[in-house]
């Protein structure tokens, strides 16, 4: 025993790796960002057990809508790059996205990020990030979790999660039951890669083509991480003044086109893509060349510059275009929905 009667070799927390000093710092830096993004519903204070939120009493039949989802191994974009305070915002719109092809609008948003090393700087960047995208979609952000785990993350590297929960009447949820032949495929652009085909985009660009992130991207005037790390695009501002005329969606995430859009055709239905409607975007290009990728597996890995496709009757294709070129996304009509067995058809 000691003077003071320790125990010689005492053994501690943070002798083991995990550090509750840099989690309170963690905690401390990340409070005015949560407590920036509370919305009208919002209830209780920042740092309880649990976060909550009032269903809006405005809404007569409401069904709460609940995704989950990460940001895949862009993440290692961001790590690489050493820029962490866009993931958090690709994160919510990806999940906005996803229930926003039900009808669902945001309600509030969790998140969750574990490191073998917490690192509080780091943890604010990727809060930031999520703040950021929580007051885009006007969501509140009402809980999360920073775990730090050493022996499971190797540093500098971390993963990130997020959940939301969004509202629908249910009378108004979209889907395939309301899709008919001869609706018209609306697209909708993407910013880039979004969220999904990172693993053989990565391989390409870093490895194929030895690019490193603050190199130039060929035929870009930004750097390799500028055009990897942009911001996954949010549709609910371009699509919440139409949602009443929309009749199904396809958030276009890991299988692209082919395996996102077949999910919003019924079984007797077929959706012909016509792909000369529109022009990839370079990204796409210096990847397919580069990577000698196939036309077909570009389609299935990557989102080829669409990010949404909406199904609308054809006379309210005019709508939806309007309101998304004034949301500032670009817009085009893509193909049209045929008699058939609930296949995607790319022509």
């Amino acid at each position: 025993m000691t003077g003071d009667g320790r125990t010689a070799g005492a053994m501690t927390y943070a002798g083991a790796g995990v550090s509750i000093d840099a989690a309170d710092e963690s905690k401390q830096r990340i409070r005015r960002l949560v407590e920036g993004t509370f919305t009208a519903g919002a209830r209780g204070a920042f740092g309880g057990f649990g976060g909550m939120f009032r269903v809006p009493s405005e809404l007569k039949a409401p069904l709460l809508v609940a995704s989950a989802d990460g940001v895949g191994t862009k993440i290692k974009v961001a790590i690489d790059a050493n820029r962490h305070d866009t993931i958090g915002h690709d994160l919510v719109n990806h999940c906005t996205n996803d229930i926003l092809v039900q009808g669902a609008l945001p309600l509030f948003f969790l998140d969750y990020v574990a490191f073998g090393v917490l690192e509080p700087a780091v943890v604010e960047a990727v809060v930031t990030g999520v703040a950021a995208g929580c007051r885009e979609n006007g969501c509140a952000l009402i809980g999360g979790e920073t775990a730090e785990m050493p022996g499971l993350y190797t540093p500098p590297d971390y993963d990130l999660a997020g959940f939301i929960v969004g509202a629908v009447e249910e009378g108004a949820v979209l889907g395939p039951g309301r899709v008919r032949v001869g609706d018209t495929l609306v697209a909708l652009a993407s910013s880039g890669l979004h969220t999904n085909g990172y693993s053989l985009a990565r391989k390409i660009v870093f490895t194929r083509m030895g690019l490193a992130p603050g190199d130039s991207f060929p035929g870009e005037s930004a750097s390799v991480a500028d055009v990897m790390l942009r911001v996954h695009r949010s549709y609910r501002a371009s699509l919440m003044p139409v949602l009443g005329m929309v009749r199904a969606m396809a958030h276009v995430t890991g299988g692209g086109i082919p395996g996102n859009l077949n999910r919003a055709m019924p079984v007797e239905c077929d959706a012909h893509v016509e792909t000369a409607s529109w022009e990839p975007p370079n990204l796409y290009r210096v990847l397919m060349d580069a990577g000698q990728v196939t036309r077909e597996e570009m389609f299935r890995a990557f989102n080829m510059g669409v990010g949404m496709v909406v199904v609308v009757d054809p006379h309210d294709a005019g709508a939806v275009l309007g309101a998304a070129a004034t949301a500032g996304v670009p817009a085009w009509e893509c193909g049209r929905v045929v008699a058939g067995s609930g296949q995607v058809i790319l022509t």
